[in-house]
């Protein structure tokens, strides 16, 4: 504003020596254009305008009029700054046409208002479109972030998703093995003493670690990210150490291992089939307790890693499908399996229960 109000004294003092007859107009005139310039604030078009108008009375509006076609240029779509800009210079014709300036034509005149008004547009629209990249970016920042913080909280539960079928597949079994052991105790309290040691220790070393299991599942649950990873999840390669157990807890269990390159499974594909094998292994102690079971691997890179696991049904079936439970498990098995590429198939058919699944295995 104080820069403003210099430029019009200045143009007043400039042009009193042209046309001293005339200097209360001028005065006037720049007083009235200062006096609009608070209204470029709130309506820059009337108020471009209105100083437009002044201009064609007396160069001590030039300052103003020219300021106010760069707020709108500025602020306002570049037609309505065309259009202000075409107002300023068709004022300034007029004042050089009944107040010529000394020692320049009208022509060139005339033609170094019009560059003028164009270079406060150029400038004005510039400065216009710089502003609302800055804003469009800062937007864009703000929807990223956004979608950011979207992802993570998808993939945290997602992950929280995972933990719970681990919990479920992991203590699933474990109890199964307790509730089998716990059986025989029941079942056989005449055994002998050291075969009821056995069993008692055997109970006693899974209950352990089935507090174990749940705790490191509660760790994981908090995003102990240290504590989670110090316990390596199991691969292809614990199958057998599963299939021992499964073996003590006293269920027949026939391997068929015809894996080529074991080691060359990926670490993911190779928990999946673990836990394929370890529910399949579940649901027939607690279905089919004391039924031989049939697990059949077979595979190689670059095709595929096939499981199958059979089982006879068992023999009273009177209680009809909840004999073969809530499915649950299994249902929750599919989608893992699904999720990692594969598919998983159950039935029961010709007095056996059917488990098979497939794996992808990349070369």
């Amino acid at each position: 504003m104080v820069a403003v109000g210099v430029l019009v004294a200045l143009t007043i003092v400039s042009r009193h020596g042209a046309a001293g007859d005339l200097l209360w107009l001028d005065i006037t005139v720049g007083v009235a254009g200062f006096a609009v310039l608070p209204v470029l604030l709130r309506w820059p078009v009337a108020g471009a305008l209105a100083l437009s108008l002044l201009a064609g009375l007396s160069a001590a509006a030039t300052p103003t009029a020219t300021l106010g076609a760069l707020q709108v240029a500025q602020r306002r779509r570049l037609p309505a700054a065309l259009a202000v800009a075409s107002a300023g210079v068709a004022a300034h014709a007029v004042q050089g046409w009944w107040r010529p300036t000394g020692g320049i034509s009208y022509g060139w005149w005339f033609i170094l208002i019009t560059v003028a008004y164009g270079a406060l547009v150029g400038w004005g629209a510039l400065a216009r479109s710089r502003r609302a990249l800055l804003e469009s970016l800062r937007e864009r920042a703000r929807r990223a972030e956004a979608e950011q913080g979207r992802r993570v909280a998808e993939a945290r539960m997602l992950e929280r998703t995972r933990i719970a079928r681990e919990m479920h597949d992991v203590l699933a079994h474990r109890l199964s093995l307790l509730a089998t052991y716990a059986g025989a105790l029941e079942y056989r309290p005449d055994a002998p003493p050291e075969q009821l040691a056995r069993a008692a220790g055997v109970i006693r070393t899974g209950a352990h670690q089935a507090l174990d299991e749940l705790r490191d599942v509660i760790i994981l649950l908090r995003d102990d990210e240290e504590d989670a990873g110090s316990r390596p999840q199991p691969v292809l390669a614990d199958i057998p150490r599963l299939v021992e157990e499964s073996r003590d807890a006293g269920t027949p269990v026939d391997v068929r291992d015809e894996v080529t390159q074991p080691s060359a499974l990926p670490a993911a594909a190779g928990r999946t089939a673990y836990r394929v094998v370890q529910e399949a292994l579940t649901n027939a102690r607690k279905h089919a307790a004391d039924r031989p079971v049939h697990v059949t691997l077979t595979g190689r890179p670059g095709d595929r890693l096939v499981i199958d696991v059979r089982n006879p049904l068992p023999v009273d079936r009177s209680a009809g499908p909840a004999v073969l439970g809530s499915g649950t498990g299994l249902v929750g098995l599919t989608e893992r399996v699904r999720l990692a590429g594969g598919r998983l198939d159950h039935e029961a058919t010709g007095g056996e229960f059917r488990l098979h699944a497939w794996l992808p295995w990349p070369a």
